[in-house]
C-alpha cells in the first residue's frame, strides 16, 4: 500500500490548524489590546474570518499532501497553489523518529519525522499524523538495509545483543529533584511578569505592596519558601513529563530512545552519527554522585524540539556510567587513568576570569547600596571558588586515537571523542598566556544542523598543546 499515493490521517487538519493559530497568537493578542476600547466588533469579525481561513487552508494543506514509496525513495507532493515534489533516497536518511502527543495517542496515531544530514531547521519530511502501524511500517521500509545475519530471531531474543535499559521511578524523581529547573522557572516567571506588568493597574501594585509590608518579615520569608517549593515541585513534574518511561535500546548499529508521558517520542540514533559522548555533572548532582550521559549528534534538525546534545540516559550514579557505556557504546568506556591536569600557574587566570564579570555588579552594589557591601564580598568569594573549581576540573587524556577532555562552564563535562571525528584542531594564545608559556586548545566536531560544536581547554602548557597538535597531525596522516 505504501507504493500508492497516500494522505495523512484527517487529524492532520487539526494539527495544521493549531500550527496556524499558534503563529497568529501574537497578532490576535496585539489586536485585542489595540481594539478593546473601540471598533471591537470589527476585531471580532476579523478574528472569525482568520479562523475560517485557517480552517480552509488546514484542510487544503492536508488534502494536497501525499506521500508514497517508489523504489528506494520516499516521494512527497505538497502545496496548495504551487505543487512541490520532494524525493528522499533512503540511503541519505540519518534517522526516522516517531512522536505521539496526547491527541495522537488518543487516536492511535504518530508523527513521523525523517532526518537527513542536511535537514537544517526543519525535518526533511514530517508526516504530522499517520496510523501507528503505517508509521512503523514506513520506518522499517526507510531504514538503510545493511547485511543481515542468517539467524535473525536468535539475535533478537538475545538480550546481550539487543540490550534495553529503563529508568526507575525513584531515579526519575531524583532527576527531577536535582534538575535545577527551579532557576529556569523563576527566570521565566520574572520575564512573563515583566511583560504583563504594563497591563496591571497601578492601584493593584500599591494595594499589594501595602499588604505585603503589613505581613511582617517572618510571613514574607514563609511565602518565599512556599513559592520556591512550588517551583521545585513544578521542576520535578516537568522532568517526569519529559523523561517519563525513558527507555534506551540497542539493535544492530542503532540506538532507540523512547521517552515522555504526555508526548511520547521515539528517537533513532545511528551509531555512525555519534561524534562524541559526554558525561555531565551539574552543581546540584555532583555532590550526590549523579551524572547525565549524552551524545553529540551530527546532522538532524530543530523541528522536533531536541536539544543540540541527545540525552542517552537522564541520570546515573557516577560508578554506573562505565557499565552503561560498556553495554551500549563500548568504544567510549572511560579510562581509569587520571587526566593530565591544568598546570598550577594557570590557576590565577581561571580565578580572575571567573571574578571579572562579578566586578561590575559588586561595584554597583557598593555605590548604590553601601549598606549591602557584604553582598559584594559574598559574590567575590563565590566567583573565586567557582573559578578554582573550573581550574581543578580541567584536564585531558590521550589513548591511541581517542581523546578525553574535562572542563567546566557551569556544570562539569567529561567528553570522549575519536580522532576521526575531530574536524579542526586549533591553538590560541593571548599576550598574557604567551608570557606564561600557556595556550588554549580548541577542538571542533560536526554538531546539529551540520554546524560546528567546539570544545575549549584553556591555559595548558604551550609545549603540551604542541605535542597534542603532533598527535592530531600524525593520526591524520595514519588515517
Amino acid at each position: 500500500m505504501m507504493y500508492k499515493p497516500r494522505r495523512m490521517h484527517p487529524a492532520a487538519v487539526i494539527f495544521n490548524f493549531l500550527r496556524f493559530m499558534k503563529e497568529l497568537t501574537f497578532a490576535i493578542v496585539a489586536g485585542f489590546l489595540a481594539f478593546k476600547g473601540t471598533s471591537f466588533g470589527y476585531f471580532i469579525a476579523a478574528v472569525i474570518a482568520v479562523v475560517v481561513l485557517a480552517l480552509v487552508f488546514s484542510f487544503l494543506s492536508w488534502y494536497r499532501y501525499t506521500y508514497r514509496m517508489e523504489g528506494d525513495e520516499l516521494r512527497i507532493e505538497y502545496g496548495i497553489f504551487i505543487r512541490k515534489k520532494r524525493y528522499i533516497s533512503k540511503h541519505r536518511i540519518q534517522s526516522i523518529d516517531l512522536t505521539a502527543g496526547v491527541i495522537h495517542r488518543m487516536l492511535n496515531l504518530v508523527k513521523v519525522q525523517v532526518e537527513t544530514a542536511g535537514s537544517g531547521i526543519d525535518s526533511e519530511a514530517s508526516l504530522k499524523a499517520v496510523r501507528r502501524e503505517d508509521g512503523e511500517a514506513l520506518r522499517t521500509m526507510l531504514k538503510r538495509m545493511g547485511e543481515q545475519p542468517e539467524d535473525t530471531e536468535q539475535i533478537i531474543s538475545d538480550k546481550s545483543a539487543n540490550p534495553v535499559k529503563k529508568i526507575t521511578a525513584k531515579r526519575l524523581f531524583i532527576a527531577g529533584s536535582t534538575s535545577g529547573s527551579i532557576g529556569v522557572l523563576a527566570a521565566l516567571f520574572a520575564f512573563v511578569f515583566s511583560e504583563l506588568e504594563q497591563f496591571i493597574p497601578d492601584h493593584f501594585f500599591e494595594a499589594s505592596y501595602a499588604w505585603l509590608i503589613g505581613l511582617g518579615i517572618t510571613i514574607i520569608i514563609g511565602l518565599a519558601v512556599v513559592v520556591l517549593f512550588l517551583l521545585w515541585v513544578l521542576g520535578i513534574a516537568g522532568t517526569m513529563i519529559k523523561y517519563g518511561n525513558f527507555t534506551i535500546a540497542k539493535q544492530g548499529e542503532e540506538l532507540f530512545i523512547t521517552r515522555g508521558l504526555l508526548e511520547k517520542k521515539q528517537l533513532t540514533i545511528p551509531l555512525q552519527r555519534i561524534q562524541a559522548v559526554g558525561i555531565e555533572e551539574s552543581m546540584i548532582r555532583q555532590p550526590f554522585g549523579f551524572a547525565t550521559v549524552y551524545a553529540e549528534i551530527a546532522g538532524g534538525s530543530l523541528e522536533n524540539g531536541n536539544e543540540y546534545s541527545a540525552v542517552l540516559f537522564p541520570i546515573l550514579k557516577k560508578d554506573e556510567v562505565a557499565s552503561f557505556l560498556e553495554t551500549f557504546l563500548p568504544a567510549y568506556v572511560p579510562e581509569e587513568r587520571r587526566l593530565v591536569p591544568i598546570p598550577g600557574k594557570a590557576r590565577k587566570f581561571y580565578v580572575l576570569r571567573s571574578m571579572l564579570p562579578v566586578l561590575l555588579v559588586a561595584a554597583s552594589i557598593m555605590y548604590f547600596f553601601p549598606q549591602l557591601n557584604w553582598v559584594s564580598a559574598v559574590l567575590f568569594i563565590i566567583s573565586g571558588v567557582f573559578g578554582w573549581l573550573r581550574y581543578q576540573d580541567g584536564g585531558f587524556l590521550i589513548k591511541g586515537d581517542r581523546m578525553t577532555i574535562c572542563y567546566r562552564v557551569w556544570n562539569k563535562r567529561t567528553v570522549h571523542l575519536f580522532h576521526r571525528r575531530i574536524q579542526a584542531f586549533e591553538m590560541m594564545q593571548h599576550p598574557l598566556q604567551r608570557n606564561q608559556g600557556l595556550a588554549t586548545l580548541k577542538l571542533s566536531i560536526v554538531g546539529m544542523l551540520g554546524a560546528g560544536k567546539h570544545f575549549k581547554l584553556k591555559d595548558l602548557e604551550e609545549r603540551v598543546v604542541d605535542r597534542l597538535f603532533d598527535w592530531y597531525s600524525y593520526q591524520k596522516k595514519e588515517r
